[in-house]
């Protein structure tokens, strides 16, 4: 594995932290619906998982005619979040060893994810991942989701490695398409709260299995 960079998603990758959707339908219901279950169908629930999130409130309010706005959907998905990242998150098996080995072995590394930086910060003083990341990126900031390949590009501005020598590690595959798309190496990582899973495994240069972790690429 010839590595110099690495660009690292962070929900579902580094974290366990997917189950939080589910955490937020259910306050949509209880808050929108007077108990009512909620759950997006199949389509919206891929679509939402790689997009930036106030314009997926938005896509929400109007597709689910839920909450007074997308504002509105977004102030309580930022609570819901901000608690599990405070008090919940937690890394995945084999990241901190994998991490420990990229470092020592003088690969640069960032952070760049769907998820809000104010957001991310909380899982970064958390799991303690500030010694392995100077750089967090966020496709808020870039005003693109990961069906777009603009937040690759600026980790590798920010990086300054090749495109030959740099690695994405994803457990989306929308995202992980956008990768490959590129032509930059790829790390699929399972999930079992994400989806097309299948599809990933035959997309990615590597593929972290479930029962597997990342510590698979050093052996």
């Amino acid at each position: 594995m010839n590595i110099k960079g690495a660009i690292f998603d962070m929900d579902g990758t580094l974290i366990n932290s997917l189950i939080f959707w589910d955490v937020l339908w259910e306050e949509f219901g209880n808050r929108y619906l007077g108990g009512e279950r909620f759950y997006p169908d199949l389509e919206a629930d891929k679509a939402i998982r790689t997009m930036v999130l106030a314009e997926a409130m938005d896509h929400y309010h109007e597709r689910f005619k839920i909450g007074e706005s997308g504002a509105d959907l977004l102030n309580t998905a930022n609570e819901v979040f901000k608690d599990c990242y405070v008090n919940r998150v937690e890394l995945k098996d084999g990241v901190k060893e994998f991490l420990d080995y990229l470092k020592a072995k003088g690969v640069k590394m960032c952070v760049a994810s769907a998820t809000d930086k104010a957001l991310l910060v909380y899982a970064m003083e958390r799991c303690g991942l500030y010694e392995y990341f100077d750089t967090i990126l966020s496709c808020a900031d870039v005003g693109k989701g990961k069906d777009q390949p603009d937040i690759y590009y600026n980790a590798l501005e920010v990086l300054g490695t090749d495109m030959d020598n740099t690695w994405v590690f994803e457990d989306s595959y929308v995202a992980l398409r956008t990768a490959n798309g590129m032509g930059l190496n790829t790390v699929g990582i399972y999930d079992k709260f994400n989806f097309d899973q299948d599809k990933m495994e035959k997309l990615a240069t590597h593929y972290i299995a479930d029962g597997e972790t990342l510590m698979k690429l050093v052996k």
